[in-house]
């Protein structure tokens, strides 16, 4: 180096007041693009210019003195977006919901300790939906580790089992290449979310470390041995069916996963909460796994004789507490495709298990030629496993001025296709996987692992996505009250999503399992709401009340012309369970 420097022509040194150097030699005896680059920034800019050089569009936090650096660094980024929420666990719940939408992985930032903990919530949903996150917690200096500083945690051991990786980055030269495998590890393989600690005295260290280059997303292709050997599984079945699930899908997947069902006569069907995977009104759609599941449904799994399972793990709530499908050899021949080889043969040992992501195999799989499908035996079992699904999804009546199954069949028609409907969890939960239709992908964002609080926050993120979209958030009163406070966030950034609270004074979830358990022995499942109306209207957001089935569809439609985050209180009789249980139903079971 030293003597190209002493031979070149001339060099300049440009000494910028961000502190940032550019030391550029030119030769003439040399090709003149010849540039040597090196900046000087503190450890947050490092981490700052990581994030954008990897796309991060938004970062949701809530604000903290252990990264005071970092926010300080994002101050002159406008390309990056920071959504202050209100609590930790909102703003991880947003991060999920941002990763699910997207594909990429969405960003948190907290602070040490209480911070860190409120917002692992967000991680276990993160990891049991597959999505890719990553949180990154401001942490103590570095002189203070193992003194139990003030609010210092090992995340390491805390977050070890929410988390596909957990470090700390102790060296600011480390940086880019700790971002990168953040990146790298959050997508790979199953994705999931990935934890990186850092120390405060770490974000204002000087370092000259060079920019990694943006992280390059794997996808898991399979053999075509493999996917022949499916082909003809599926071609010699007599009573096929498909479930589908997991992460790493698009619209065209879905459209390319429709058309391969048609033309195969072979009937879909959704594991739970991944009822947007494949449209609800299609000839071939037969209905999804998970709370509430349509018995046709269940019978038509337990007598398939080929079951090809894309993307889905097969957990507790789509397999009825994983007695819908023998353990560990399927009475079915199974093919299990996952781009996680540690999910394959982790609980059901399939007949042929393919390493591949949903997308590469799917797509593999349409480029073969069809087999013929003779007879009209298969299409005749289409045609009645979705008039199964569409007689499961017909109205109900029960006891009351307030018809709920109308009520979601009201959403349905006024929404446009491209609606997202959120929700976390509950017994009403219940009501909308059932009556509803999706018709596009990634109109629904439900959390697998059955957290409450979830919906309104991930309808933040949705509509700060996509601002053109309708968004609604469909909670009970207690998940609604978990997170509530992020309506102040909705405000905040013009979010103008529409909350819907099905409000009936109890836990229901937990009162059904009460009174199916300990009949007439109610203790901790009542509860005193606020008046929700008045609560939206505190916040600045429109207010309804429906205490009857006709009075919803002129309040909805009143909220989505009020140009504003509005709140739509459904009062339910707290008698009213499921649509098939009530309170005296279950106590008379008992007896």
């Amino acid at each position: 180096m030293d003597s190209l420097i002493k031979s070149a022509d001339r060099a300049i040194y440009d000494a910028k007041s961000s502190g940032r150097n550019r030391f550029v030699i030119a030769n003439d005896s040399q090709p003149s693009n010849l540039t040597i680059e090196k900046k000087s920034r503190s450890g947050a800019e490092v981490l700052i210019d990581a994030l954008k050089i990897n796309s991060v569009e938004r970062i949701f936090c809530i604000p903290g003195e252990s990264y005071l650096a970092a926010l300080d660094a994002l101050f002159d980024r406008s390309e990056i977006e920071l959504v202050v929420c209100r609590n930790e666990g909102g703003a991880a719940y947003m991060t999920e919901a941002e990763g699910k939408l997207s594909g990429r992985p969405g960003v948190c930032f907290v602070t040490r300790g209480p911070g860190a903990t409120n917002a692992s919530g967000g991680l276990h949903v993160a990891l049991q939906d597959s999505t890719p996150m990553i949180l990154l917690i401001g942490q103590i200096a570095r002189k203070d580790i193992d003194r139990e500083a003030f609010q210092e945690i090992d995340y390491r051991r805390m977050f070890s089992e929410v988390a596909k990786w957990v470090a700390q980055i102790d060296d600011a030269d480390r940086i880019p290449e700790y971002l990168n495998r953040a990146f790298s590890v959050a997508t790979g393989g199953r994705p999931g979310p990935v934890v990186l600690a850092l120390p405060e005295d770490m974000l204002t260290d000087l370092t000259e470390t060079a920019d990694a280059g943006q992280w390059q997303a794997l996808k898991t292709s399979p053999a075509l041995a493999d996917v022949r050997q499916a082909a003809d599984m599926l071609a010699r079945a007599v009573n096929p069916v498909i479930i589908v699930g997991g992460s790493g899908w698009s619209d065209p997947l879905r459209l390319q996963l429709q058309a391969f069902a048609e033309a195969n006569a072979i009937p879909v069907v959704n594991s739970f909460r991944c009822q947007d995977f494949f449209d609800n009104q299609h000839p071939n759609y037969a209905g999804d796994l998970g709370l509430g599941v349509n018995p046709a449904l269940t019978r038509r799994i337990a007598d398939a004789d080929c079951l090809l399972v894309i993307g889905a793990r097969l957990g507790e709530m789509t397999t009825g507490g994983f007695s819908l499908i023998d353990i560990p050899c399927p009475r079915q021949d199974m093919i299990h495709v996952h781009p996680g080889a540690e999910e394959l043969g982790h609980i059901y040992q399939p007949k042929l298990a393919i390493n591949a992501s949903s997308e590469c195999f799917i797509f593999a799989l349409a480029e073969l030629e069809p087999a013929p499908v003779t007879g009209d035996s298969r299409k005749r079992q289409v045609a009645q496993a979705h008039q199964d699904y569409l007689d499961w999804n017909r109205s109900i009546r029960i006891d009351g001025e307030l018809q709920f199954s109308d009520i979601i069949h009201s959403l349905r028609n006024q929404l446009p296709y491209d609606a997202i409907v959120c929700n976390g969890a509950g017994n009403n939960t219940g009501w909308l996987h059932r009556f509803f239709r999706y018709r596009e992908y990634r109109t629904q964002l439900a959390p697998t692992s059955g957290t409450m609080g979830y919906g309104l926050p991930a309808a933040v993120a949705a509509k700060l996505r996509y601002p053109e979209r309708c968004v609604v958030a469909f909670t009970g009163d207690g998940d609604f009250m978990m997170n509530g406070q992020e309506l102040a966030t909705a405000m905040q950034y013009r979010a103008n999503i529409i909350v819907i609270v099905i409000n009936n004074g109890i836990y229901a979830t937990i009162r059904m399992h009460q009174e199916r358990e300990y009949p007439a022995r109610v203790i901790g499942t009542d509860m005193v709401n606020p008046d929700f109306v008045a609560l939206a209207e505190a916040h600045g957001a429109h207010g309804e009340r429906v205490v009857k089935t006709d009075e919803f569809e002129k309040a909805f439609a009143r909220c989505l012309a009020a140009a504003k985050p509005a709140l739509i209180e459904i009062r339910l009789d707290p008698e009213i369970l499921t649509p098939s249980a009530t309170v005296q139903s279950l106590r008379a079971a008992k007896h």
